[in-house]
């Protein structure tokens, strides 16, 4: 348990329901209870405004926090130890003025009792305690059967299937004639009478009961097909030619509204959790299309007495407007969820999403003020939350002749380590996209502006500059063809114990070997004109070895280091420090950060570098001084030795 200020949080607490129970993380504030699915998903939000009583109950393996709701339903938290019932019982007495009381649970396995109907809950209790309690909410259908018994169907909930777990679907209760509770007479028995109180019920009918809202020819993208969509009171129903399914609103855990870009099209997602299976393939979000021009007009099928008293301010008698409007401001009445719509985005032509694929599938990426949202298939929803890093990366390089160069790529890294990445974007939105992901202060892998190449900012073709084609370019400018002559590889001869790859000290110790012992300094070699190209070649292999080439002269280990830059030093010190920060990063990007950092100092900033490179400068200027003189000297002594001879 995490606890702050005025503020309870626990971790691995179960919300209870009838197809199993999802483990989350519960807060408790004096506004009320927050609990959130482990992994993201659905969200359970209760005010303290909305509840009426709350109770403990000692469960196995721990403690049951049951709130019950002023609409009649109720929700139930599993997970607590028994320190935690007196320290939240104290918290919720003085920040929500609620007491919870004690509710004993019946466990001596009789199934002898009294059935208890109190707002949506029927309540089973024997000798005293509470055996079960079920939410009316989730019976489908109640029929008497014979003279004494009822049976309740519930909801075959396709989303319950999800999870493996089992679901109960079934119940049946015997009322005996001599029941007083339920008091009736020889024409109309004491199950009757019970049967008729369920049927009471707002979100409870016989079997056929009328929707309350219907949509005819729906096209749905995911699961593909037309279906006609019946909103119930407490289920929806996708029913099509191949596919029927019934869906809980419990299980709907937010709805979005996304307008189609450059197309009369509005998408209108369903977020199930738990999602819906067809075959061996899950559902978590069903992906309706409207017409966005299409106009809908409906009288719901609900009493004037129930509109008033239950959803009030939540619905209207009669709709008329958009399809797409209409259709989710009905389905959020019913079922309470909340609706996301397009948020401060805006692409480079004025649109709320960018042209993107995913998995060789083209849609559009919507980026929300808290998510992403790729549409229409595979429909990814990615919540800021979960998100680790970002990262941009191009196709190709400018001047180049592939269309790639019009395009980059957006990776999306979740902290789960599961990577999504969204290919061909085109290049001018880029800056819009970077500015809105850096204003959700959402961590950028490569730095954004500075690792990304003028080739995405914007611009033609020909503005853009590629390094790696410029230097190709200077270099056949400068030595014609004959700048990469295969003479500069005849003199290469890697060493034995050469690793491969690339040092700052391996750089430096390359350019000693243009040292001879007496500490003077070969003059650079020069090109001759291709005329005179194969006598040199033939000059050469008469002074080199057998097979033709010259031999490398060996580096003097006693030669001192030669002295690093102040880039050198800025570079060994950055690069520690990117490393840190930005795990991960490739090779060729560390460089091109350290490289372009450099270039934005000022004169002030770089002076500690500066001071460090003048003084390793004097430092090899010193040690130079003093090997050339010990040099010096063995080549006088070895002179004088071969004269004697």
């Amino acid at each position: 348990m995490a606890l702050a200020e005025n503020v309870h949080q626990y971790g691995n607490i179960m919300l209870g329901g009838r197809g199993g129970t999802n483990v989350g993380q519960l807060k408790i504030f004096p506004g009320g209870f927050l609990w959130r699915k482990l992994g993201g998903g659905k969200v359970v939000e209760v005010s303290k405004t909305d509840i009426s009583s709350l109770s403990w109950t000692h469960v196995p393996r721990g403690y049951q926090l049951g709130i019950r709701l002023k609409a009649g339903s109720s929700v139930r938290f599993n997970g607590f130890k028994e320190q935690d019932v007196s320290t939240l019982s104290s918290f919720l007495s003085a920040n929500m003025g609620l007491t919870p009381v004690d509710k004993p649970l019946s466990v001596i396995g009789r199934n002898w009792g009294q059935a208890d109907l109190d707002g949506n809950i029927l309540s089973f209790i024997v000798g005293g305690k509470q055996a079960f309690e079920l939410s009316l909410a989730d019976v489908s259908q109640t029929q008497l059967q014979g003279k004494n018994d009822v049976l309740l169907e519930f909801h075959v909930d396709d989303t319950a299937g999800a999870n493996e777990k089992d679901c109960l679907m079934e119940m049946s209760f015997h009322i005996p004639s001599t029941n007083t509770s339920y008091v009736g007479d020889e024409n109309h028995p004491p199950a009757q009478v019970f049967c008729e109180k369920i049927l009471s019920m707002a979100d409870v009918g016989p079997s056929g009961a009328e929707a309350v809202a219907w949509f005819k020819e729906v096209t749905i993208l995911t699961p593909r097909g037309r279906y006609s969509v019946e909103l119930h009171f407490s289920f929806l129903r996708l029913q099509g030619q191949a596919s029927d399914f019934k869906i809980q609103y419990s299980s709907v855990a937010r709805l979005f509204v996304l307008p189609k870009w450059n197309q009369p099209l509005t998408y209108v997602v369903i977020t199930l959790d738990s999602p819906i299976r067809k075959g061996q393939t899950f559902y978590p979000h069903i992906v309706l299309q409207f017409h966005t021009e299409e106009i809908y007009e409906c009288d719901l099928t609900i009493s004037e007495d129930v509109l008033n008293s239950k959803y009030k301010d939540r619905l209207e008698a009669s709709y008329k407007g958009l399809a797409f409007d209409v259709f989710a401001q009905i389905l959020r009445g019913l079922s309470g969820s909340k609706v996301t719509r397009p948020g401060k985005f805006r692409s480079s032509q004025d649109g709320n999403a960018v042209r993107s694929s995913l998995k060789a599938e083209d849609g559009m990426l919507y980026p929300l003020e808290k998510g992403f949202f790729f549409l229409p298939k595979p429909p990814t929803l990615i919540l800021n939350d979960e998100i680790d890093y970002v990262e941009f990366e191009r196709h190709g390089a400018a001047g180049t002749s592939s269309m790639s160069s019009h395009y980059f790529d957006l990776i999306i890294r979740l902290k789960s380590e599961q990577e999504h990445q969204f290919r061909n974007i085109q290049r001018n939105e880029y800056h819009n996209l970077f500015n809105f992901i850096n204003s959700k202060n959402l961590k950028i892998l490569n730095l954004g502006d500075i690792s990304v190449p003028s080739v995405i900012a914007g611009g033609s073709d020909d503005e853009a500059v590629d390094p790696h084609l410029t230097r190709i370019k200077n270099a056949r400018e400068g030595g014609g063809g004959d700048a990469d002559s295969d003479e500069e590889d005849e003199d290469f001869v890697a060493e034995k114990d050469d690793a491969g790859s690339p040092t700052d000290d391996s750089e430096e110790e390359e350019s000693d070997a243009s040292e001879d012992v007496g500490g003077e300094v070969k003059e650079p070699r020069k090109k001759e004109p291709s005329a005179s190209k194969s006598v040199t070649k033939k000059k050469k292999r008469d002074e080199g070895d057998e097979d033709g080439k010259k031999k490398k002269k060996k580096k003097d280990p006693n030669a001192p280091k030669r002295a690093l830059s102040s880039f050198m030093y800025f570079s060994q010190a950055e690069r520690e420090r990117l490393k840190k920060t930005n795990p991960g990063l490739a090779f060729m990007d560390v460089a091109r950060v350290i490289g372009e950092r450099w270039k934005k100092m000022t004169d002030e900033e770089k002076e500690p570098y500066e001071a460090y490179a003048r003084r390793d400068k004097n430092r090899y200027a010193t040690e130079k001084a003093e090997y050339n003189k010990r040099a010096s000297g063995l080549v006088g002594e070895r002179s004088s030795d071969d004269a004697s001879e």
